[in-house]
């Protein structure tokens, strides 16, 4: 991914996506309207959805990607992974991750 300012970001995004494929999950990118959804996640036990962001302390950053996955008209399960260690728990049925402590968790 190289060294430029901005590619953390990526690089976040390709660890959850090879520690789902890891975990035995078909993973493919979602497209709600003009809006992209990091990860649709396919298992045995269903579909789940990943949105992944360094941070959403900023403001309007969390409603941001809150909103999306709110929208997604399912209820399927839909989560949130960044690296932030305040505000992680459940938005409105959107469980917030910690993403190390995910990984920890496979």
């Amino acid at each position: 991914m190289g060294d430029k300012p901005g590619d953390f970001g990526h690089l976040l995004e390709n660890v959850v996506f090879t520690e789902l494929k890891r975990r035995n999950h078909s993973v493919a990118i979602g497209k709600l309207y003009t809006r992209e959804i990091d990860f649709v996640a396919t298992d045995s036990s269903g579909v789940s959805y990943y949105q992944v962001a360094t941070s959403v302390l900023s403001v309007g950053a969390l409603e941001r990607e809150l909103n999306l996955l709110q929208s997604i008209p399912d209820n399927y399960p839909k989560y949130l992974l960044t690296l932030d260690e305040v505000g992680t728990g459940s938005h409105k049925g959107i469980e917030q991750i910690n993403v190390i402590d995910w990984l920890l968790q496979g």
